[in-house]
């Protein structure tokens, strides 16, 4: 059973308890993207994720790309079906109830540097004696082990240190990044899917009586430089067994063609990928060049990289003679993948998206105003739309006196509010003192 079943489990379930992970509770200690992504993937589909914040400034995140108010889009995105709670890890008070949460949660996320959790009192020993059956999954910069453990790194890092920034961008300019933190939501990704997969095993073990893994035996380690080396595809094998060195290919994709972003009459570009062998010879008749759809030479990749320039020529030819609809238009009869290459403007309009809940309005407090504002839908589907986001990312502190007191039990909290009203008791005590 998880933290928040209870002994009648017949009740037939509705609304968020009918998530698939209902009842499981998460704590998260985490700052940034990669620990509040996965931590916000387990919300998504029914768990009660309590995100632990600094006092005052809480998560950077809140701060990054913040265009209006105190409390950035970025932040309101990434931790959205979150519960908020202000605590200093670094006090007694603020130890003592991390630990009291952990006892009554399933799941603890963090994404410190290797050693932090442990001089705060919060080590693996600590949390396993409060929780023995608790899941860890811990995000850090080089993982938990070995030489370069201890450093710190964000993933523009891990991506250059994991293979990724050597293949992005022009081949005659320096390496780029792709425009998001792919890196930090990559090890978020497989971070959810471990823990997941630990309390899959957790349950597993019970159920034939044995007891599940201990903190101090198993946790679940994720490096951000392996997340991205994981997605490098066979950079490593091709090196290995052919000696290859991959290289950065602009829009293209090295020893794949044609696969590339074209420019349209009016600007616009759309994306092609006509690198299928049989997908190919359509698209060359679709544009008028059959010639080179019949080559012996064109009838494969490989043969189509060597002249990859050649076609890509032919193709933007036609391209930039029409404008981004007829080309879509023609490509689609024509069975060629191609699609748009869209901004959020053009998201919020598609019609594929609406058609699944892919974008979904929320209420937000911007700078003191209620705005309708736009949000990603859950991804994956368990049906024909997405799950509806319960909530975007809460306001610093916002649960804090519901989990200390209602949920935990204290009769005392540190949240604002109790702070001010316990500053407002004692001066009103202090003006009706008697003199002596």
């Amino acid at each position: 059973m998880t933290s928040r079943e209870t002994a009648d489990s017949t009740a037939p379930r509705t609304g968020a308890d009918a998530l698939p992970l209902a009842g499981v509770r998460v704590v998260e200690l985490g700052n940034y993207i990669a620990a509040p992504t996965a931590a916000r993937m387990l919300a998504d589909f029914g768990a009660e994720v309590i995100k632990v914040e600094r006092p005052r400034t809480g998560d950077e995140l809140r701060n990054w790309r913040l265009y209006a108010g105190d409390t950035s889009m970025l932040y309101r995105t990434i931790n959205r079906g979150k519960r908020s709670i202000e605590l200093d890890l670094r006090s007694e008070q603020g130890r003592e109830t991390v630990l009291d949460l952990v006892a009554v949660s399933d799941v603890l996320i963090e994404n410190f540097r290797p050693g932090t959790l442990d001089a705060w009192g919060l080590g693996a020993d600590v949390l396993a004696a409060r929780n023995p059956e608790l899941v860890v999954s811990r995000i850090s910069a080089f993982g938990q082990t070995g030489p370069m453990s201890q450093r710190p790194g964000f993933a523009a890092v891990a991506e250059a240190y994991g293979g990724m920034r050597e293949l992005v961008g022009e081949s005659d300019r320096p390496p780029s990044r792709v425009g998001v933190s792919i890196g930090d939501s990559i090890a978020g990704l497989y971070a959810a899917f471990g823990v997941v997969m630990s309390l899959f095993d957790r349950d597993r073990r019970r159920g034939r009586g044995d007891r599940a893994w201990a903190p101090t035996e198993r946790q679940v380690d994720v490096a951000l430089h392996e997340a991205v080396f994981s997605m490098m595809e066979s950079l490593l094998p091709d090196y290995s067994a052919h000696g290859v060195l991959r290289a950065r290919a602009g829009g293209r994709m090295e020893g794949i063609a044609p696969s590339n972003a074209y420019t349209c009459a009016g600007g616009e570009s759309v994306v092609i990928a006509g690198n299928g062998d049989s997908i190919y010879g359509r698209f060359m008749e679709a544009i008028g060049r059959p010639d080179l759809a019949t080559q012996p030479d064109l009838v494969t990749n490989a043969g189509r990289w060597a002249r990859r320039d050649e076609i890509d020529d032919a193709i933007n030819a036609w391209t930039g003679a029409r404008d981004r609809a007829e080309v879509l238009r023609v490509l689609d009869a024509a069975g060629v993948p191609a699609g748009p290459i869209y901004t959020a403007e053009d998201i919020v309009e598609d019609e594929q998206y609406l058609a699944r809940d892919m974008v979904q309005h929320l209420p937000v407090d911007v700078a003191g105003s209620t705005v309708e504002v736009a949000f990603p839908g859950i991804v994956p589907l368990l049906g024909e739309r997405s799950v509806p986001v319960s909530a975007p990312g809460p306001d610093l502190g916002a649960d804090t006196h519901a989990v200390v007191v209602d949920l935990l039990g204290r009769s005392s909290c540190p949240c604002r509010d109790c702070a001010a009203a316990a500053s407002a008791a004692e001066a009103g005590q202090e003006r009706v003192a008697p003199r002596g």
